[in-house]
């Protein structure tokens, strides 16, 4: 594995939920599935980073009329499908004193069902809320950048991961996505598939493929053993 040199830090992994945790991509799945004129644009654009993820988000959900409420909660729950060894992995992390953060750019109406089997403790989960009171879908944004990050992330991830300094932790990402390109860049270990894997070969980030929490086990239990 390319990662840095070992230490006796704790480790702590902060883990995307969309596409990662779940082999789809929810955000994108609902909006498609309900095709409100205008969201291809919006969600091109934000792949290509000339819209902020808030903005982006904020852009497709606001097409949707919250009326739809049930009907967005309904899909995007019986749509999911949870990553293979997901389970597996929580186990592992359990067993191996290492905490698992889900820092996801995802909406709570979907996050919060899909995780709840898992039984993760609520204030270890990262997402954005849902206001469904006005005419049009409003996206929440509890987690905001703090003043080191001007990316209008939304959901900031390297905010969370700057509440856990690198001189007390080794951290590692797990993520497909535009959302965790700046996460990857403070990691000390990076897990990647998806757009996330085409950027850190881009920028020179070290980074491990994977496509399930298998994968990641392994490579976790290979570099262990290798630094013991």
């Amino acid at each position: 594995m390319s990662n840095k040199q070992r230490t006796d830090k704790k480790r702590i992994v902060f883990c995307d939920f969309d596409g990662t945790i779940t082999v789809n991509d929810n955000i994108i799945a609902l909006i498609k599935h309900f095709n409100p004129p205008g969201w291809e644009d919006i969600a091109s654009r934000t792949i290509a980073t000339e819209l902020s993820i808030k903005e982006g988000v904020g852009r497709m959900f606001r097409l949707l009329p919250s009326s739809m409420k049930e009907e967005m909660i309904q899909y995007s729950i019986s749509n999911a499908r949870i990553r293979e060894g997901f389970q597996t992995f929580l186990n592992y992390c359990k067993g191996n004193d290492i905490q698992v953060l889900v820092t996801s750019g995802g909406i709570d109406f979907f996050v919060f069902p899909l995780l709840e089997p898992f039984g993760i403790p609520k204030e270890h989960i990262f997402c954005n809320g849902s206001d469904f009171s006005s005419p049009q879908t409003e996206i929440l944004w509890p987690h905001p950048c703090d003043d080191h990050c001007a990316n209008d992330c939304g959901m900031c991830k390297t905010t969370i991961m700057r509440r856990y300094p690198a001189s007390k932790y080794e951290r590692i990402i797990i993520g497909d996505s535009v959302t965790d390109f700046e996460g990857a860049k403070q990691a000390d270990i990076v897990f990647s598939r998806s757009h996330l894997t085409e950027k850190c070969r881009e920028l020179g980030i070290p980074h491990n493929e994977y496509e399930t929490f298998h994968d990641i086990i392994h490579a976790m239990e290979a570099e262990r053993i290798n630094v013991t």
